[in-house]
C-alpha cells in the first residue's frame, strides 16, 4: 500500500510526533509512505524508510491567512498529483486544523482527517473569554470536518465529535500508535545532563490547556523534596509562572527535547495535569518506560490509558490539592510492571486499522 501524511510541519508537538511515528512504522511495515510538510520546519529525525516532501520552497514562508492557504493548496495539490502518478496513493491521512483547511482546498482523493483534541473542550475554554470567536471556532469546524472521513486518537474525541459538535460524519477511533520496544531503546540511551536528584517530570508546550500553572500550585502544596523538571521551551510566560509563584528553585525548565524517553524512564512519577487533551501520548509512553503516573481526568484521554487498578491516579481537573495528594500517594507505590492496559495502543494493532482504511474497510 502507499500512503501520504500530511502535516504542518515536523515541530516539537505531540501531534506532529505521532504522524512521524505512524510514518515510520507503515514503511516498517513494507508500505509507501510520503510525509509531506507543509513548510520547512524539521525538529524530530526522519526515517530513512519515509519519503520526506516539502510543499514551502526553501525560500519561501508559508503565510496563514486567506490567500496563504489557497497558495499552500494548489502546491500541495501539484505534488499529490505527481507522487499519486508515481505510484497510487491508498491513503492520505492531515492532521490540525490549519493542515486541515489546506488539505481541503487542495481537494485531494481518498483523504481522512486525524482529529487529535476534544475540539469543544477548546471551544468551551475559549468561550470564557470571547463568546463570538468560540461561535466561529465552531462553525469553523462544523464547515471543516461536516461530512468528511475522519480518524479520532479517541473514543473520548469520537463522541465529542458527534455529541458535543454535532459533526456528522465517518469516524474511525484509532490510537496513536506506539513500539514499546522502541521507547525502550530510545530509553537507554546514555544522557548527560539528567538531573543528579529524583524528580518529577512533566513533558508538554506552555499553553494554557496545559495548565503549568495548576502544576505548580500542586507541586507548591505537595512540598516534595525532589525537582521538578519542565520539558517545555523556556517560553518568557512560564518563567515568570514560576517566579511568581516562588518556585525559582524548585523547578527548571529543561527545554524540548528530541528524544524525551530517557529523561521519562528516569523520573520518579509523570504527570498531566491539562484541562483537555485528544489522546495524550505521554501517559502510554511513561507507563511503556515504567514510570509513575498521575493524571487529571480530562477530556479526553486518560481515562482510556488509565483502566482498571491505574484508574485511581485520575484526579479532577483543576484540582491543585487532589493533584499534590496523589503525586504523593503515587511515589510511595512500586513502580508500574508490564500493563495489559496499554496493549491496546500496540503498534500492530493500530496499524491494522490504518491499513484496513487504505484498503475501504472500515
Amino acid at each position: 500500500m502507499n500512503f501520504a501524511l500530511v502535516v504542518t510541519n515536523l515541530a516539537g508537538g505531540g501531534a506532529e510526533r505521532a504522524m512521524l511515528n505512524l510514518a515510520a512504522l507503515l514503511a516498517g511495515r513494507g508500505h509507501g509512505v510520503n510525509l509531506i510538510l507543509l513548510e520547512r520546519v524539521i525538529e524530530h529525525a526522519v526515517p530513512e524508510s519515509v519519503s520526506l516532501h516539502i510543499v514551502t520552497p526553501a525560500d519561501s514562508r508559508l503565510r496563514h491567512g486567506w490567500l496563504g492557504k489557497r497558495v499552500g493548496a494548489w502546491r500541495l495539490a501539484r505534488l499529490w498529483k505527481a507522487l499519486d502518478a508515481r505510484k497510487p496513493i491508498d491513503l492520505t491521512v492531515s492532521t490540525l486544523p490549519y493542515c486541515d483547511e489546506v488539505v481541503r482546498h487542495a481537494r485531494l482523493p481518498r483523504v481522512r482527517y486525524r482529529i487529535a483534541n476534544t475540539l469543544s473542550a477548546e471551544i468551551d475554554s475559549l468561550a470564557k473569554r470571547d463568546p463570538d470567536k468560540a461561535r466561529r471556532r465552531r462553525d469553523r469546524y462544523r464547515a471543516l470536518y461536516g461530512g468528511q472521513a475522519l480518524i479520532a486518537v479517541s473514543e473520548g474525541v469520537a463522541t465529542d465529535l458527534r455529541e458535543r459538535l454535532g459533526i456528522a460524519a465517518d469516524i474511525a477511533a484509532i490510537y496513536n500508535p506506539f513500539d514499546f520496544q522502541r521507547i525502550l531503546r530510545f530509553a537507554a540511551e546514555p544522557t548527560v545532563d539528567l538531573p543528579k536528584r529524583p524528580y518529577v517530570i512533566h513533558v508538554g508546550r506552555f499553553a494554557p490547556q496545559k495548565r503549568h500553572d495548576l502544576l505548580l500550585d500542586a507541586w507548591k502544596l505537595a512540598g516534595l523534596d525532589m525537582e521538578l523538571i519542565l520539558l517545555s521551551d523556556p517560553a518568557a510566560g512560564l518563567i515568570r509562572l514560576i517566579e511568581t509563584k516562588g518556585l525559582a528553585g524548585r523547578v527548571t525548565v529543561a527545554g524540548f527535547r528530541p528524544n524525551p524517553f530517557p529523561w521519562i524512564a528516569a523520573a520518579e512519577l509523570l504527570v498531566l495535569c491539562s484541562d483537555h487533551e485528544g489522546m495524550p501520548n505521554v501517559l502510554v509512553e511513561a507507563l511503556a518506560c515504567r514510570t509513575r503516573v498521575v493524571s487529571t481526568d480530562c477530556p479526553s484521554g486518560p481515562r482510556e490509558v488509565l483502566r482498571g487498578e491505574l484508574a485511581r491516579w485520575l484526579v479532577p481537573v483543576n484540582d491543585a490539592t487532589a493533584l499534590a495528594a496523589r503525586m504523593s500517594e503515587a511515589l510511595q507505590e512500586a513502580r508500574p510492571q508490564r500493563l495489559d492496559e496499554i496493549d491496546a495502543f500496540a503498534a500492530g494493532t493500530v496499524a491494522a486499522r490504518y491499513e484496513a482504511l487504505a484498503a475501504g474497510v472500515r
